[in-house]
């Protein structure tokens, strides 16, 4: 099932730029990265280079719940492209972020690729749309 993949998308109310320094931005990626709205903020890190990794620590109740990944293309302010490791996630589990100018606001595309199954892929179009509608919200929306 592997080959199964997600897209959402959202129009943020910020310009372009801001938009996408947000996905490199440990602090601001930490208030947003918040797939279920009771979570608290998780801990984060960024190397925001191509070839460099992230870390996100979520929590659910008391359960530790890590993410990280490898940044594969950071094309400023058009396309994030890295690699998504969770406890959830298959090998080579890719995002891809697409911004475009859209209106007075940005519209971001994400994309994601490679699920173990259905389920997974499901939990994830969830969890991405509430990160994005989040996004939306930290940045003015």
């Amino acid at each position: 099932m592997t080959d199964l993949s997600l897209t959402t998308s959202r129009t943020i109310a910020a310009p372009r730029a801001r938009v996408f320094d947000a996905w490199l931005d440990a602090k601001m990626l930490a208030r947003f990265m918040k797939p279920m709205p009771e979570m608290p903020e998780p801990k984060s890190e960024t190397d925001p280079r191509v070839g460099g990794r992230f870390s996100i620590l979520m929590m659910a109740g008391e359960d530790e719940l890590p993410h990280g990944g490898t940044y594969k293309v950071i094309n400023p302010h058009d396309q994030i492209v890295f690699t998504w490791e969770s406890p959830f996630s298959v090998d080579d589990s890719t995002v891809t972020l697409d911004f475009a100018d859209d209106g007075d606001g940005t519209k971001v595309t994400l994309t994601h690729v490679k699920f173990a199954d259905e389920e997974s892929r499901d939990n994830h179009e969830k969890g991405w749309g509430a990160i994005l509608a989040k996004q939306a919200e930290v940045m003015g929306q």
